[in-house]
């Protein structure tokens, strides 16, 4: 058994568009008397990452569809949102409740295709990074050319579960380490064989991580120290169900 430490990233600043991520968290973890150490795992919130590639839409400037303006009415939401809502998916798995459950570009099934407007200010909404595995590549390089150590990064997200109330925090982008982990062929401590266990441990990263960040405390990254993973580039695309063995479409 490993020991897993997961501290907060602090002092960070605002982030702003053009940003280099790299370089905020490096420097907010110099400030606070911190060091990386190979083989962490670096997680950056997604409004974070979002903010800093321009993706925040000001309300004012969107023209909601008619097809917007009738789901808003149906579910009591702002049609300029729903419009954001609609553009930044490839179907509408299911609304209701005032929750529009979508299916995104990226293959996430989520609420609202990941658009939000908490922590952006009034009359903004950002959108989801366009690709959120380049982005996690981007940041864990700029990291690494500073810190001089290999680190991966896991972009991040809060997203519902379908059957439970409540939301944890997921992966939305990684770099640097397979998201998944087979067990498959290998026994437990009875002589089972096991045949489809698969840990997503960037799924349990991102929510160790959010035990040290919190909802509110605005603080948009943190670092996981102590974790077994493997090394590589495969990307989130490798964790999202193949149509043929999906059992819910």
């Amino acid at each position: 058994m490993s020991r897993i430490e997961v501290f907060p990233v602090p002092g960070v600043p605002e982030i702003r568009k053009g940003s280099d991520l790299g370089e905020v968290i490096c420097d907010s973890l110099s400030k606070g008397g911190l060091r990386l150490e190979d083989g962490d795992v670096v997680v950056v919130k997604q409004k974070a990452v979002s903010k800093s590639e321009g993706r925040v839409v000001r309300l004012s400037t969107v023209v909601p569809s008619p097809r917007a303006k009738r789901l808003a009415k149906k579910e009591g939401k702002n049609e300029r949102l729903v419009e954001l809502i609609l553009r930044e998916a490839v179907r509408v798995v299911r609304s209701g409740h005032g929750v529009i459950i979508t299916e995104t570009r990226h293959g996430y099934v989520c609420a609202n295709s990941g658009v939000d407007q908490s922590n952006v200010g009034k009359g903004l909404a950002v959108l989801l990074p366009v690709d959120p595995d380049r982005s996690a590549r981007r940041i864990r390089k700029s990291i690494e050319a500073r810190s001089g150590v290999g680190v991966a990064v896991v972009v991040t997200d809060t997203f519902g579960r379908p059957w439970r109330r409540g939301q944890t925090d997921v992966a939305i982008g990684c770099s640097g380490i397979v998201p998944l982990v087979s067990y498959a062929g290998r026994t437990d401590a009875y002589g089972y064989a096991l045949r489809v266990t698969e840990p997503a441990v960037v799924d349990e990263i991102a929510g160790a991580a959010e035990l040290a960040t919190g909802k509110l405390d605005g603080i948009p990254a943190a670092v996981v120290r102590g974790v077994r993973f493997t090394r590589g580039e495969v990307g989130m695309k490798s964790m999202i169900m193949p149509r043929r063995r999906d059992l819910f479409r």
